[in-house]
């Protein structure tokens, strides 16, 4: 439950801190849970992704239009063919991100991947979470909304917030939106085409350090 800045939502949370804070926990189980089901019941899945990039810096939004494969958690691919070609692709150590036709920067980000997945994949992950960032959970007619505020000194040098919103249904994302304190805001609209489909290993395949 997120509390709007209403008088009556004030009010409310004047009176009955103890209530909300546990219909907060209360939903943010059901969410995870969800979520974590998710994860074991659709093994890949694919499809188009668009990402509305602004800055303090920037005159008007990019836009940038493309298309994603994901397999676990341990591979993955982005692909933006508008307004220009940029590859991205991750797997398990790796990470490449090919821009101007041919050029493509390897970095290894596997261990600072592994310790945030360790963090938030045991029994008290949400615990984690909690020691980690503020968080509130809203529900609509279409789904879920969680937005984290950071709290720990480590998230908060590089963001302001993270909101994810998810289908009701499945627990899939629609969209993900990260406020960075660089002052760029990026919204990706997520649309799932398809799971549990049989992805070429090679699509997954990465330059690693010679």
């Amino acid at each position: 439950m997120t509390l709007c800045l209403k008088p009556c939502w004030l009010v409310v949370f004047l009176m009955f801190p103890g209530v909300l804070a546990a219909q907060t926990d209360d939903m943010l189980t059901r969410v995870w849970a969800g979520v974590q089901q998710a994860q074991k019941t659709f093994t890949t899945a694919c499809g188009t992704v668009t990402e509305t990039r602004t800055s303090r810096l920037m005159v008007k939004p990019m836009v940038l239009h493309g298309k994603f494969c994901a397999q676990g958690t341990a591979l993955f691919i982005l692909e933006y063919v508008e307004p220009h070609p940029i590859r991205i692709r991750f797997n398990e150590n790796y990470l490449n991100v090919t821009t101007d036709g041919d050029r493509t920067e390897i970095l290894d980000i596997g261990s600072g991947v592994r310790r945030a997945q360790s963090s938030f994949s045991k029994e008290n992950s949400i615990e984690s979470l909690k020691k980690n960032f503020n968080i509130s959970v809203q529900e609509d007619s279409k789904g879920f909304e969680m937005k984290f505020v950071p709290r720990s000194e480590a998230f908060r040098r590089r963001l302001n917030y993270l909101t994810v919103k998810l289908n009701k249904r499945d627990f899939l994302p629609r969209s993900l939106e990260v406020d960075g304190k660089s002052g760029v805001n990026s919204v990706f609209k997520i649309d799932i085409t398809s799971v549990n489909a049989n992805i070429p290993p090679e699509t997954f395949e990465v330059q690693k350090p010679k």
